[in-house]
Formats: structure tokens, C-alpha cells, sequence
């Protein structure tokens, strides 16, 4: 039978994230938010919690202990407190993991040290290109194979903490096989160009840039893996569970605080909670919100047994999707007018939500 009861490790991270997303992400998102720049005292300390470099290899450093059920649970409590700092502290491990998984022993030696430092890694990924018919599988940037170089080309959109990123880790379609491969790229090299911040709805405390890569010349050998490249299936499971866990923290979140208030929210004599359409409508959150984080587990229990997640990865991603956006409304309908006000928490919850359908590549467990 399996069972989702967290070892004593895991009950112990996700304690002390809580911990962390109650007392020291909460107090600051707001005014971060507001002022669109990260809390940056407030995220390093969430890095120094030590969630990515304990997946590392231990030849490397790490501790060699990569879980996706572990990720998911730490990336839930993260989001918890908010998703702009949990995306900021968890970036490094889209570069970190695919090089992790399928680095040559060459690009892990190189690039994964730079995890192991007391700041956040300055390494990033680029997957989410901007175009209505967005399909990971056929991305419109190309890798064209020139002697024994790699030329790329095309646009990136959604690039988090691009500008004074070390490295971007690219994904491109490979001309000659058509399959999507991953290309480590220096920020130095000429031809990349950060083009502007994205001016987003959401994420506004988690800085986003839109870049071109104008004939990038890359050795070959920065592609993902040398010769054997990578399994990309692999790494778009690994990120839809990750999008799903943080789409429950969320929605958990919001939840609380709607929850919370309409037990405190007093009209004609009675608590709020107590009429039943709130109640109905509470009642509805708390069991989307506990279905998705079934899911959720099931995918990335089904990763770390070895087996094919690909089904149970994508279906999780899109309950999640639908769940956050339905559970974030919830909490704005609950507050009332007092919802639409930024001073409060629940408007931001909902922008937040409402963007996780476009947040392909953004995160990683």
C-alpha cells in the first residue's frame, strides 16, 4: 500500500519552511509586491534552508538526496507564504536539475559548485517562448549544427532573475532531429540579449525578462548531456508537478485566510461562515484543494519509485491549474468588497493564480 505520511525529514523541512513562509515571507510580500522588487534579506534566508544543494550529488558537495516528493512538499509550504519567493528560491534548480540528471560529468563540475554558495545561484532557464500556440515539443527557437558549433536562434519570454544570471540553460528544437535539447549558454555570449523586464499581472516581487539569442555561437559541447542529450519528457514531469505543488500552496493559502475571515466576519448576528452559500463555497475549495495535492503526491512518488509519471505529472498540472484559479476567486468572493482592496492579501493571490496555465518551465522538483 502506499502511504504519503512524511518521513521525519520531510516533516521536519516542511516545518521549518512554514516557519519560514509565516514569519518571515508574509511580513514582507506585501510591500515587495507593491514596489515589484524581491525582498532580498527575506529570500536569501530561504535559500540558506538548503532545499537545492541537498539534491545535489555528494561527490559535488550535495547530499545526494534529489526527491520529487520531498520537492513538492517543500515547494507547497513555499508558496505558501508566496509564489514570487518561492520561484525566487527554488530558479537555481532549473538550471541545477537537468544538469543534475543529465549533466556530462564536465557541466557538473562547472556549474553545479555555484549552488553550493551562500546566495542564490545566479543560473536560470529559458523554455516559455511567447506565441499563442506555445507548445514545448515544437519550440519556434532553433539549434543549428555548424562545424563544432551549435547556432541558436529565437526569442524567450518569462526568464526569471535573467539579468545577472552566470549561465541560462536554453531549450531549443535541434534542427537536424527535431527533438527539443537543452543548451548551457555564458550570459557573456554574443548575440544573447536581455531585452526588457516583463510587466506581468502577477510574480511582480520575482524579476522576469524577455530575451533574444541573435546567431548565439555555443561550443558543442555545451549542449545538455554531449552526445546522449537529455530526456525532456523527463524534465516537463518533474516541472508540472512542481507548478501543481505550488499552485496547492496557493490555493491553500487563500483558502485560510477566506476560511479565517468568514469565521470572523460578523453580519445580521451570525458569522459569515455560518450562511450557507460561503459555507457551501468553502466547503467546495477545501476538497479541490485537497484532491490536487493527491495528485500532486502520487506523480512525484511514481518519479522517485522509478516509474513512468508522464499521465499522472500532466493530469495534477492541469486539476491544479483549474483548482487554484477557482479556489483564489473564492477567497476574493468571500472578503467581499474588502477583497478587491490590495491592501489585503487575496487580490495578489488571485493574480498569482491566474498565471500558473502560463508558467511552463519555471520550476522544477
Amino acid at each position: 500500500m502506499v502511504s504519503f505520511t512524511p518521513t521525519e525529514d520531510q516533516q521536519l523541512l516542511i516545518e521549518t519552511i512554514n516557519r519560514y513562509a509565516t514569519r518571515d515571507v508574509r511580513p514582507a510580500i506585501h510591500d515587495a509586491d507593491e514596489a515589484s522588487e524581491p525582498p532580498h534579506n527575506v529570500v536569501k534566508t530561504g535559500w540558506q534552508i538548503g532545499l537545492i544543494p541537498s539534491a545535489l550529488p555528494a561527490e559535488l558537495g550535495g547530499f545526494g538526496e534529489m526527491s520529487a516528493l520531498t520537492g513538492a512538499l517543500a515547494a507547497e509550504e513555499l508558496a505558501y507564504g508566496d509564489l514570487s519567493v518561492a520561484l525566487h528560491v527554488m530558479n537555481p534548480a532549473v538550471f541545477a536539475y537537468p544538469v543534475t540528471l543529465f549533466g556530462t560529468a564536465e557541466q557538473r563540475e562547472q556549474w553545479l559548485p555555484l549552488c553550493l554558495e551562500d546566495h542564490v545561484a545566479p543560473l536560470t532557464a529559458a523554455l516559455l517562448e511567447q506565441s499563442l500556440n506555445f507548445d514545448p515539443d515544437h519550440l519556434t527557437t532553433t539549434a543549428t549544427a555548424d562545424g563544432g558549433q551549435i547556432v541558436l536562434n529565437g526569442a524567450k519570454a518569462y526568464v526569471p532573475l535573467a539579468e545577472g544570471a552566470r549561465a541560462i540553460l536554453v531549450y531549443a528544437r535541434n534542427a537536424a532531429s527535431g527533438q527539443t535539447d537543452a543548451y548551457i549558454v555564458p550570459s557573456d555570449t554574443p548575440g544573447l540579449t536581455i531585452v526588457m523586464r516583463e510587466a506581468l499581472m502577477g510574480l511582480r516581487a520575482l524579476p522576469m525578462f524577455r530575451v533574444t539569442l541573435n546567431d548565439v555561437r555555443i561550443e558543442a559541447s555545451a549542449r545538455l548531456g554531449g552526445a546522449v542529450g537529455i530526456d525532456f519528457q523527463a524534465i516537463l514531469d518533474r516541472g508540472n508537478i512542481a507548478l501543481a505543488a505550488l499552485a496547492v500552496g496557493v490555493a491553500r493559502a487563500a483558502y485560510e485566510y477566506a476560511r479565517d475571515y468568514a469565521r470572523g466576519r460578523v453580519q445580521f448576528g451570525k458569522p459569515i461562515a455560518q450562511n450557507q452559500s460561503i459555507a457551501f463555497m468553502l466547503a467546495d475549495m477545501a476538497i479541490e484543494i485537497d484532491a490536487a495535492r493527491l495528485m500532486v503526491w502520487e506523480a512525484a512518488w511514481k518519479i522517485d519509485q522509478g516509474q513512468d509519471a508522464t499521465r499522472e505529472a500532466y493530469l495534477a498540472r492541469q486539476q491544479a491549474n483549474r483548482m487554484v484559479l477557482m479556489v483564489t476567486d473564492g477567497g476574493v468572493q468571500t472578503l467581499g468588497g474588502y477583497g478587491f482592496i490590495r491592501e489585503y492579501p487575496a487580490e495578489r493571490w488571485l493574480r498569482n493564480g491566474r498565471g500558473f496555465p502560463t508558467f511552463d518551465g519555471l520550476a522544477i522538483v
